[in-house]
């Protein structure tokens, strides 16, 4: 981890929103095409079996499968961020990658204050990066 340091919030913010486009091509354009515009203007909390698929199976199978394949999604890959165990410094375990997925919540439900806790916290971990044990790093350049 020598030439690696903790990412922060912009960064990270960054590589959301690339993960956010992502998402919305690979899930979000299909449920459109499957449902219509009635997907968008309805009233019904779930529009059917696809609706569940891809709103909320597809991308949590995705995410974690990313997580322990790559050390992060396609926007942390962009960014050449990695997820590791916050102890070892390795590859976090299929627990881990669980707990964090479902630590989102947690850091999501008081306002987000969460993820604006990165860039408060000296390591730079969020509460859910707390929760996990995990923490992001970034690759130095080279200067």
């Amino acid at each position: 981890m020598d030439n690696k340091e903790y990412a922060g919030f912009w960064i990270r913010c960054g590589a959301v929103l690339i993960d956010m486009v992502v998402m919305f091509i690979v899930f979000i354009l299909p449920l459109s095409i499957i449902y219509g515009e009635d997907y968008w203007t309805g009233s019904k909390m779930i529009y059917g079996f696809w609706d569940v698929m891809l709103n909320y199976i597809m991308p949590l199978i995705a995410t974690i499968w990313f997580w322990l394949r790559f050390l992060g999604t396609p926007g942390k890959m962009a960014t050449k961020l990695k997820i590791v165990d916050a102890t070892t410094g390795n590859k976090m375990r299929l627990g881990q990658a669980i707990g964090r997925y479902f630590a989102y919540i947690v850091s999501t439900l008081p306002l987000g204050l969460g993820f604006i806790w990165i860039g408060i916290d000296k390591r730079k971990q969020g509460w859910h990066d707390k929760l996990a044990g995990t923490v992001v790093l970034r690759h130095k350049s080279e200067e």
